[in-house]
């Protein structure tokens, strides 16, 4: 994890004192995916209304929301929406952005209030480094200061206070759907990134127009993307919905977090 907690010390001793009490409040879901835990994603809509997301997560069966940008239309007003919903009921949201190239914007759909943002297909390390610079505020990144609907305002931080919570706090995910991710994995996935994404709809289309590549099926690639982020604390997640009882093999390759659509 990126501490940010010496930054706030050098702005100021009421910083540091609000940061570190809202640190030590409670496990947050950056660190959650950090230490391995196994999480589950609820696959939402931002049609869903506050009432109906408190009912789905009374079941108890997931752990935060996984909102795909990149397929589905939406007005960024729903997306301040739902995201205020969410953060009243205590839920962290990943946003899948529209595009690749919009990894310089991660920074925008942040302020609407999303905790985490998750970047598809992702081939060059360019890429990762606008998501980064986008998504940390100072000294990490360079992320702009702004945006009324950003998670956790309401904790009353101040402005350096704030930049290191965030800092600390903010989940950076890259999607790996091409044989060029699985091979260049080690400049991807880097310090200021979480987590990693397979989808593997998109990678398979990438294999079959690289017959030649020695890894030949979605399992291969991500054992071997597994093996690459060894010792590095960046986890790896399934983007596609699966069940409970179809998780054990890819629980064995690795994966600790996976995705699953709303109750019936």
């Amino acid at each position: 994890m990126l501490s940010n907690l010496a930054g706030c010390a050098a702005a100021g001793p009421q910083s540091q004192l609000a940061y570190g009490k809202i640190m030590s409040q409670t496990k947050i879901l950056r660190q959650r995916i950090h230490d391995g835990e196994v999480l589950v994603a609820l696959r939402g809509s931002i049609l869903t209304s506050k009432n109906e997301l408190a009912d789905i997560w009374s079941t108890g069966k997931y752990d935060y929301i996984w909102i795909d940008g990149q397929h589905t239309p939406f007005r960024e007003e729903q997306l301040v929406e739902y995201c205020s919903a969410a953060e009243e009921l205590g839920i962290d949201v990943q946003l899948r952005i529209p595009h690749t190239r919009h990894a310089y914007m991660v920074g925008r759909f942040l302020d609407f209030g999303f905790s985490a943002v998750l970047v598809p297909e992702v081939m060059e390390p360019e890429t990762v480094d606008d998501a980064i610079a986008y998504a940390y505020y100072g000294p990490v990144g360079r992320r702009s200061w702004g945006g009324l609907a950003r998670r956790g305002l309401g904790k009353g931080l101040d402005r350096p206070a704030y930049a290191a919570w965030w800092n600390d706090y903010v989940i950076l995910g890259i999607q790996i759907e091409s044989v060029e991710a699985v091979s260049n994995i080690r400049k991807l996935a880097r310090p200021g990134i979480s987590l990693v994404t397979f989808g593997p709809n998109d990678l398979t289309f990438s294999l079959e127009d690289h017959p030649g590549y020695p890894l030949r099926n979605v399992e291969d690639c991500m054992r071997n993307v597994a093996a690459q982020l060894e010792g590095t604390g960046i986890r790896m997640a399934m983007g596609t919905a699966t069940e409970s009882e179809e998780r054990d093999v890819y629980l064995e390759m690795g994966v600790t977090l996976f995705q699953s659509n709303a109750p019936a």
